[in-house]
Formats: structure tokens, sequence, C-alpha cells
């Protein structure tokens, strides 16, 4: 992956490497969180490529709206399954 990668390598910036965008993955993750250390302000926590989706063409994939969606909407349902309530 990593050559694949460096092979559509665009330019380099503080440690960020950007590349074409060529390859579509399927990333899972457990949850979304708030962080600036990404221009964006946010984090996957626990993000691991679960897939490349080579069915997928790069317009197809999901955005940062979409991402900033899903915070929302987890934000909204955190503490609801159990798992953040004190025992």
């Amino acid at each position: 992956m990593t050559e694949r990668l460096l092979a559509l390598e665009t330019h380099r910036q503080r440690g960020t490497v950007f590349v074409e965008p060529q390859v579509v993955a399927e990333v899972l993750f457990n949850e979304i969180q708030a962080s600036p250390q990404y221009e964006s302000g946010l984090a996957l926590r626990f993000a691991r490529i679960s897939r490349l989706r080579e069915d997928k063409k790069p317009e197809e994939a999901n955005t940062i709206q979409t991402m900033r969606r899903l915070f929302e909407e987890q934000s909204e349902h955190k503490g609801q399954y159990g798992g953040d309530e004190p025992a």
C-alpha cells in the first residue's frame, strides 16, 4: 500500500504526504472525536482499513461533511448504549 500511495504522491508538507485521489478504502473506526491537530477538527478513533474499494471511484467516497454529520449524530446518542454511563 505504501508503494502504491507513494507512486501517487504530489507533494509533502510537515510530515503529511499528499497523493492523487485514486484509491478508495473502506475504513472502520470506533468513534469520531474532536481533534485540534487536524485541519478538519476531527479524528477517527482506532481507525483501520477494512478493504480497498476497487468498485468505487474517488468522487463516490464520503466527504468531510459526511464525517461532521456522523460526529453530530454520535454526540446526540453518546451514553445511550450503556457504555458511557457510570455503574
